[in-house]
């Protein structure tokens, strides 16, 4: 076959250029009716479930009614339905909504103006987030922002970024795994105008842990075992792959006893994490013993198939708080790199020592 001349192929591309922009335009506007249909769903069975008129029977109902007169349908089955319900009523909430809302009523126009006559008897500002903002994120993204987020700041942050870089799922997937919201708040690096339209230290915190109530008379024992408590959730939190395998994890060299703070295992790195706690200044001969616990951990404790054990070393003096990895010596630079991907940044870990332990110093003064 013949090579079309250049000019030619300029025509041609425009042509795949305006099939495109075609499909994409059907795509939003079939993504954007699929979206407004499972909000206006979940806004029925939300209101019948709070009034009492439907109960989990019914609902259960309503799943076999639209299995049998619309077999060909996927989706609505009882978990579909209490998802679409759940969908409502995040994004029918006043914290999450106005923000977003108000910053987009001068940049953002509504991709389909006609689903504004489909919700009736909803609040303006609701009208106008949906409409602005929900619609134009895909069914699969907000059930991951769904299920993986826990507070409105987070909600917004991904909603935000799914419709401003059109993120795939798989990109969505990756941010949410990596903690962004997380890191970009501590990095102070959300620069966009919506920032300045929500409430000041709105993203300070995302992750709220109760504190665990201290005697009046407490010492640095007592801290410790509160930080480390909290810690241990914060780690189930935020860590993705951890699982907890105990702490005062007790490892036996020669006829003495030694007691680790926190221990897991990380299923993706396929090793043991050790976390180790210091209330006081950091001095280079925590990593030293921190090492020593390793070779422990490696030698009568880790299996054959399993990677290298890893520690972090966390200290928390007066005025600062140190974070650091040890890793062992003999580690390939990419299995190192590949560690300190899937572990938690050590910014963020400074930062949760340094919210937790404000309290206990806040209180001695």
């Amino acid at each position: 076959m013949a090579q079309p001349k250049k000019s030619t192929t300029t025509d041609f591309e425009h042509v795949i250029l305006l099939i495109t922009e075609a499909r994409n335009r059907v795509y939003n506007k079939a993504n954007a009716e699929l979206v407004m249909l499972y909000f206006n769903i979940g806004k029925i069975v939300s209101e019948k479930v709070a009034n009492g008129n439907w109960g989990d029977g019914t609902v259960n109902d309503l799943a076999k009614y639209i299995a049998e007169k619309q077999p060909l349908l996927k989706g609505f089955n009882r978990r579909g339905l209490y998802r679409m319900k759940q969908f409502y009523e995040v994004y029918s909430d006043e914290e999450i909504v106005s923000p977003l809302a108000t910053q987009l009523e001068n940049e953002e126009k509504p991709i389909v103006s006609a689903v504004l006559t489909q919700l009736q008897g909803i609040d303006k500002e609701v009208v106008k987030f949906v409409s602005s903002v929900l619609t134009q994120i895909s069914w699969t993204n907000h059930l991951l922002i769904l299920a993986k987020t826990k507070t409105s700041e987070e909600k917004l942050f991904y909603l935000y970024q799914s419709m401003k870089d059109k993120l795939s799922t798989r990109e969505l997937e990756r941010q949410l795994n990596s903690a962004t919201f997380e890191r970009t708040m501590l990095g102070n690096n959300f620069g966009s105008s919506i920032a300045s339209k929500l409430p000041a230290g709105i993203f300070k915190d995302p992750y709220v842990f109760e504190f665990l109530a201290l005697p009046e008379i407490h010492s640095e024992d007592d801290l410790q075992q509160a930080l480390i408590k909290n810690l241990q959730n914060f780690i189930l939190e935020m860590g993705k792959g951890f699982t907890y395998m105990g702490s005062e994890y007790r490892l036996q060299v020669g006829n003495k006893d030694y007691y680790t703070d926190l221990l897991f295992y990380h299923r993706d790195l396929q090793c043991m994490v050790l976390f180790e706690l210091k209330i006081e200044e950091f001095q280079p001969e925590f990593l030293g013993k921190l090492n020593f616990y390793l070779e422990a951990l490696d030698r009568d404790v880790k299996r054959p198939h399993e990677n290298p054990s890893i520690g972090v070393l966390l200290c928390k003096g007066k005025d600062v708080e140190v974070v650091e990895y040890a890793l062992a010596r003999n580690l390939s630079p990419a299995l190192i790199a590949d560690y300190e991907t899937k572990l938690i940044d050590k910014k963020l870990l400074a930062e949760k020592l340094n919210q937790l332990s404000e309290i206990f110093y806040r209180n001695e003064e």
